[in-house]
């Protein structure tokens, strides 16, 4: 084989694998709809990764655990792998209404996983430019709300932080 196709054959598995890393977040932002949750903050800042904040959803938290955790909890149930939040509406936020194994045939939720020890959804953490990260710490202080896109298949993105 010679050298131009082997590097032509890199590029596209690398290209291919960038593809199927960012599908999810890309799905819901582009066809998902929006619902907002109450958050928390749970972190504000990370010496190695910068501005950014940890987010707690104390209405998706599993376990019922107080303000202040990351994550939604654990279902421990001897099990580890994909997880299923289902949603309702509540008081003009959306809530958990089940924590399923299978995936649900209809409804709105949100694909996560408990892989670590934690259920995790991917909308945990928020990024933002250094000069911004004191001010959203207040915010998330006095109480705000995400506004998350989940498309069909349960994927999430984070849109926004604000004041409630």
């Amino acid at each position: 084989m010679n050298r131009v196709l082997t590097v032509g054959i890199v590029v596209a598995v690398q290209a291919a694998l960038v593809v199927v890393g960012v599908a999810p977040q890309v799905s819901a932002r582009l066809t998902g709809e929006t619902h907002t949750f109450r958050v928390e903050l749970v972190d504000p800042i990370d010496p190695f990764r910068g501005a950014y904040v940890t987010l707690g959803y104390p209405d998706l938290r599993h376990d019922g655990s107080s303000f202040g955790q990351p994550g939604q909890g654990a279902m421990d149930d001897g099990e580890s792998g994909a997880v299923y939040i289902t949603l309702a509406e509540e008081g003009g936020h959306s809530v958990a209404r089940d924590y399923l194994r299978e995936r649900p045939d209809s409804g709105t939720y949100l694909a996560c996983d408990d892989s670590g020890w934690e259920i995790r959804c991917g909308i945990e953490s928020w990024f933002l430019p250094q000069d911004e990260a004191a001010e959203m710490e207040r915010v998330l202080r006095d109480g705000a709300v995400a506004e998350v896109k989940i498309d069909s298949r349960g994927n999430a993105a984070l849109m926004d932080v604000r004041a409630e």
